[in-house]
């Protein structure tokens, strides 16, 4: 086969054959009569050999080396090219970063695209102060694509500089939005905590994407979910701002919220189920029960008083001493907003509790506040209300749309 049949063939050009020729890559076996190469079957074969190699990204050098040792071994050569494959596709998508990022700032001229590089730049500064100071030294009506400051905050983990980004995205609206969406699904926690603690300083509508996050498998992520959906009056926090106090991590934070929740009278009966609950379970020892009575003195009302007057009468010593602690501190409360508390049975007529060390008559209690039991953690099935919900003209105490809805 002449060279112009191969050529033809192979898609691969005269001139390249001839420089496979001459690097001794792909050398014909023979000749014409007039001097013009001929190529054999196994010739053509070995330039399919030599091609395909090229398409994984061989050097022409590598190529000739891997097909003159019959013993080379592919493995680490493969392993090398994969390495150099993902380190050119990080740089392709950090430019392309980039790239969308002057095109989201609507540059109406060279100078705004230099401003962005500019930003661009020190964003990626390895100096702390300077990343910082590249946020915080832009002029206030300098729009900032939020996509950008977005992906420089699940990058972040000096505490100042994500902070002085947080306030850079909250200014810029809701352009950060889906950015901070693929983090709260990214597969290391650390983005993950970063994106929820952003979306929960956002001014946007957030809702939906604290939903997704109080369902996250980090205790992390979940508790400061959970911080920012209570505090926005989300009922389906309550599950987790209780699973906090009983853990003790925030215990404190998720106790005012849970307090600031039970305010709204849709949201009271949830508070108190789940509260009650804690206390009445086997496993709940002294400190998880001062935690528990420690957010009943934050619930609004005289039902969480009742309860606290129960565990005056634990087995528990140091518990029953905190209890009737925050008893007084109840007591003084209701009283500065005028409402009777003489109504509530005395500590003295309550028995004492069994053997079990759990508070006197909780189970009952447990079973008042819980009403029947449904599926789930949450008190009620996706898309429900929640006992005791306001109507749809409320949204504090609402439930969450369930998958289908």
């Amino acid at each position: 086969m002449l060279i112009g049949d191969v050529a033809r063939r192979s898609k691969v050009s005269a001139r390249m054959l001839r420089h496979y020729d001459s690097l001794g890559l792909v050398r014909p076996t023979g000749r014409t009569a007039g001097g013009y190469r001929e190529y054999s079957a196994d010739d053509v074969r070995r330039l399919f050999h030599v091609e395909s190699l090229r398409s994984l990204g061989l050097s022409l050098d590598q190529v000739r080396r891997a097909l003159a040792d019959p013993a080379f071994t592919p493995s680490a050569l493969v392993a090398n090219l994969v390495r150099r494959s993902e380190e050119r596709l990080r740089q392709e998508q950090e430019l392309l970063g980039r790239l969308r990022a002057v095109a989201a700032s609507t540059p109406t001229g060279w100078h705004d695209v230099l401003r962005i590089v500019q930003l661009m730049r020190g964003l990626d500064s390895p100096s702390a102060a300077r990343r910082q100071q590249a946020v915080l030294t832009r002029p206030e009506a300098e729009h900032v694509p939020g996509e950008l400051l977005a992906g420089a905050v699940l990058a972040e983990s000096d505490p100042h500089v994500a902070g002085a980004l947080r306030w850079a995205l909250a200014r810029s609206g809701e352009d950060g939005l889906a950015a901070l969406a693929a983090g709260l699904r990214s597969p290391v926690a650390d983005v993950r905590r970063r994106a929820v603690v952003a979306v929960a300083e956002l001014p946007a509508d957030t809702e939906p994407l604290l939903m997704e996050a109080l369902t996250d498998p980090d205790p992390t992520v979940r508790g400061h979910a959970a911080l920012a959906a209570g505090r926005l009056g989300m009922a389906a926090a309550v599950p987790a701002l209780v699973g906090m106090v009983v853990a003790g991590s925030h215990d404190v934070e998720a106790a005012e919220v849970l307090g600031s929740l039970s305010q709204d009278p849709g949201c009271a009966d949830r508070v108190m189920t789940a509260l009650v609950d804690e206390l009445a379970a086997p496993a709940a020892g002294s400190a998880v029960r001062i935690r528990l009575a420690q957010a009943l003195v934050e619930v609004s009302g005289t039902r969480a008083r009742e309860v606290l007057h129960r565990l005056t009468q634990d087995d528990d010593r140091a518990v029953a001493r905190v209890a009737s602690v925050f008893v007084g501190l109840v007591d003084d409360r209701l009283r500065e907003a005028g409402k009777d508390t003489a109504a509530d049975p005395p500590p003295a007529s309550t028995p004492r509790s069994a053997p079990s060390g759990r508070p006197p008559g909780l189970s009952a209690w447990s079973r008042t506040w819980s009403g029947p039991r449904r599926r789930g953690t949450s008190g009620s099935p996706p898309g429900s209300a929640a006992p005791g919900c306001p109507g749809p003209g409320r949204t504090a105490c609402r439930r969450p749309p369930g998958p289908g809805g």
